[in-house]
């Protein structure tokens, strides 16, 4: 390229002051092998019997360099004859790549460079490639890897044969990760808002433990957003640093400025004069309701979300929001949203780049705007955000060019894919004894968005297994087609005289019914074998056999939570009903749950909790009982203090469930506690329940009975993962109850 800009110059000089104007007649060219004089004449735009100036010359010759035809030319104009001399580059014949094993780390280093087979050879190209491989190595975490290039030229043919040989190494695995620049936030929690994770051995599978340039980036905008939704408008994650230990192992610091904490001042909203405010009035209620609360992302997200769901229901196509921002002191931000009506564009094509392994429908599916409609700026920045959200791309770029005329826009949508799967692993001890589980998951299989999840739970009476299938969007529905497939065995043949065992199947769905409504009905086809022998009580031998049972089930869920992630205000209510269709039985379960969140004190991010918990099983029938398997147990979560289903109603000594079920649980977290210690967290919690109704006897007791607890929750961050630990003492029990004081579950991914 050097080369090529000196002759140009110097062509420049000698025919600018030598030469004014000169008429070609004649042109001669020397040295082309591959690429004929016809074609070396349209590259530089060169026509005899035509007059030709300076600067006509100097720019034919920058055509041809620009062409990559050539790796010298030179010019020479006398006596109305141009003489051109050339020296062809190279022809690449075969470009070859050893040492990577990996197809899809081969494909993409294919597609990022610039020298392909049949193309002229460039050496300033090569370097350029070379580069690229070595940052793309880098950014999927092989720091330590080396390339060699053998470039063989056959001087007959005028031909290039390029090798390069790669050693990846080790990848650099992240030993500890350090947060440095505030101490507002534990590290433990920083931990758990961060995608990239601390190597360990038993991490073998995981990719978030390498070092790696998209999970950095990825990093600082998790942090971003988290410190923006306790109130830290103005946080600056500087640019994360690597320090290379002596195990070859890399210490990830991450700089954090929090900067000053704000609150909302009440925003503003000015509309064009031809909008009717009425249309607006869902935003107002925002404002009033923010006003004086701490500054979140999330809930300035939520009113542009609001001015994107009247701009498409009352079709207001053309609009776009530009917000003011105005400090009003060194606590309050006012935010002035200001609507106007944008370009009146239309989307005439989406191109989408990047997808190696996503369909491009899974692409389209997220993007609200289509083609041919209205290029909507707020709908088609929150096309992107949905992208974004999905966790199948490291990073989502667009660029929105000219169309076919003035009104039509062209978007060019690019992506980069990431690894989606996980596997996990968890186990719980106590005083009652223990269990282990784990799972797999997969958020993107084959590229079609589809999630999988199986997992596995083993305890010493329980085996469960379940393996769940969705598909979001099914059939351009936008509803989330799901199914299931679960297999339990409970045997407690030794000690009660019975064993159940259960397969079920089940298909169903998911949607918004209305905004934060969701519904969710589904049909469950189950199989159930009840085993006895002669310890077993009259009534559970008279429900021996095999049952066949058909449901239909549905959900409703109200989620007006401020966040999904660690919520500090809102409410989540569900309610859900089974009712049979075809059972022996007909046992119809209602299950009512209702939590609210509250930020307690804004200074110390102090966060009250309360939840509701109802449950109950009936027959449609008076002469029918309640099967064993489908009555009603309080879960454990809901009453600590006591061993996992051993409160309620007793019949042989077995704890068999009863027909209702009632838990309130009143928790906040403690964080004035150690706080040097900075992997800790604490909790304290009040739990009521009980379990009551016998259906099938009148002679065993409904264990009508409130039982409570109260105790200390510790979240403890571990080398070998999250634990946490709880001790709880009962306040009521009933002599019958079986009390546990302590439990621990501790779990990884991998």
């Amino acid at each position: 390229m050097i080369k090529s800009i000196f002759h140009i110059l110097l062509f420049s000089i000698i025919f600018t002051s030598t030469l004014y104007s000169e008429m070609i007649n004649e042109i001669k060219i020397d040295g082309n092998q591959r690429i004929s004089d016809e074609t070396v004449k349209v590259l530089g735009n060169l026509n005899i019997n035509k007059v030709y100036d300076a600067a006509d010359l100097n720019n034919s010759l920058k055509m041809l360099y620009d062409s990559d035809f050539f790796d010298d030319i030179k010019f020479n104009l006398t006596n109305n004859i141009l003489e051109i001399k050339l020296i062809e580059r190279p022809i690449i014949e075969s470009i070859e790549i050893i040492g990577i094993k990996n197809s899809r780390l081969l494909e993409e280093i294919q597609n990022l460079m610039n020298l392909k087979n049949r193309m002229s050879f460039s050496e300033t190209i090569l370097a350029d490639d070379l580069d690229k491989i070595k940052n793309f190595l880098k950014s999927n975490g092989y720091y330590f890897s080396s390339i060699d290039t053998f470039v063989e030229k056959n001087n007959e043919l005028n031909s290039i044969n390029i090798n390069y040989k790669l050693e990846l190494g080790d990848k650099a695995k992240i030993s500890q990760i350090n947060f440095i620049g505030d101490n507002s936030f534990k590290r433990k929690k920083l931990l758990e808002v961060i995608a990239s994770e601390e190597h360990k051995f038993w991490k073998f599978i995981s990719n978030k433990v390498y070092l790696n340039n998209y999970l950095i980036d990825l990093d600082k905008r998790l942090l971003s957003n988290f410190y923006k939704n306790e109130g830290y408008y103005n946080v600056k994650i500087s640019e994360a640093y690597a320090e290379i230990s002596n195990n070859q192992k890399f210490i990830l610091t991450y700089s954090i400025d929090p900067g000053k904490k704000f609150y909302f001042a009440k925003p503003q909203l000015i509309l064009p004069d031809d909008y009717d405010k009425n249309d607006f009035l869902e935003i107002y209620k925002i404002f009033d309701k923010i006003e004086n609360e701490n500054y979140s992302l999330s809930s300035f997200n939520d009113i542009l979300d609001e001015i994107e769901l009247i701009a498409s229901s009352n079709l207001y196509d053309f609009i776009d929001a530009k917000v003011e921002t105005n400090f009003l002191n060194d606590e309050k931000i006012e935010f002035t949203f200001n609507v106007i009506n944008s370009n009146q564009n239309f989307v005439e094509k989406i191109n989408v780049f990047g997808n190696f392994n996503t369909l491009e429908e899974v692409i389209r599916n997220k993007f609200i705007v289509d083609e041919g409609d209205p290029l909507n700026k707020i709908l088609f920045n929150k096309s992107l955000n949905n992208l974004r959200s999905t966790g199948y791309f490291k990073n989502v770029t667009s660029e929105i060019v000219d169309g076919s005329d003035n009104s039509l826009k062209i978007i060019n949508l690019k992506v980069e894919e990431q690894p989606t799967g996980e596997i996990s692993l968890g186990a719980g001890f106590g005083t009652s004894g223990g269990t282990i589980g784990g799972g797999i998951t997969e958020k993107n299989f084959l590229g079609k968005g589809i999630n999988l999840n199986t997992n596995l739970e083993i305890s010493e009476e329980r085996l469960r297994g379940q393996f769940i299938y969705s598909k979001p969007n099914f059939a351009y529905t936008d509803n989330t087609l799901f199914t299931s497939l679960s297999s339990t065995s409970s045997d407690y043949l030794t000690n009660y005289g019975y064993k159940v065992s259960e397969t079920s199947f089940s298909i169903g769905t998911k949607f918004e019914q209305y905004e934060n409504l969701f519904f969710s009905p589904e049909i469950d086809l189950s199989f159930e074998d009840l085993e006895t022998n002669n310890d077993a009580t009259q009534a559970l031998k008279k429900q021996e056999g095999t049952y066949q049972d058909f449901y239909f089930n549905y959900g409703l869920s109200y989620d007006k939570r401020n966040s999904s992630f660690k919520p500090t205000n809102g409410f989540l209510t569900t309610f859900n009903q089974n009712l049979p269709i075809v059972s022996e039985n007909k046992e119809i379960s209602n299950t009512f749950t209702s939590t609210k969140y509250h930020l307690l004190k804004k200074d110390t991010n102090l966060i009250g909790k309360a939840s509701l918990y109802l449950k109950s099983v009936n027959t449609l029938t008076s002469d029918e009982d309640v099967r064993v398997s489908k009555r009603a147990n309080i879960p454990y979560n809901r009453l600590r203090g006591f061993e996992k289903g051993k409160v309620g109603p007793i019949d042989n000594n077995d704890y068999v469930g009863g027909n209702y079920v009632g838990a309130l649980n009143l928790s906040t977290n403690i964080p004035s506690l150690l706080i040097p210690a900075d992997n800790i967290d604490f909790s304290y919690f009040i739990d009521f329940g009980n379990v009551w109704g016998v259906d099938y006897s009148d002679e065993i007791d409904n264990s009508n009975y409130i039982r409570s607890s109260t105790g200390l929750g510790v979240d403890l961050l571990t080398p070998i993962g999250p634990l946490s630990f709880s001790y709880s003492a009962p306040i009521t029990k009933k002599n019958t109850d079986k009390t546990e004081n302590f439990r621990f579950n501790i779990g990884t991914t991998f």
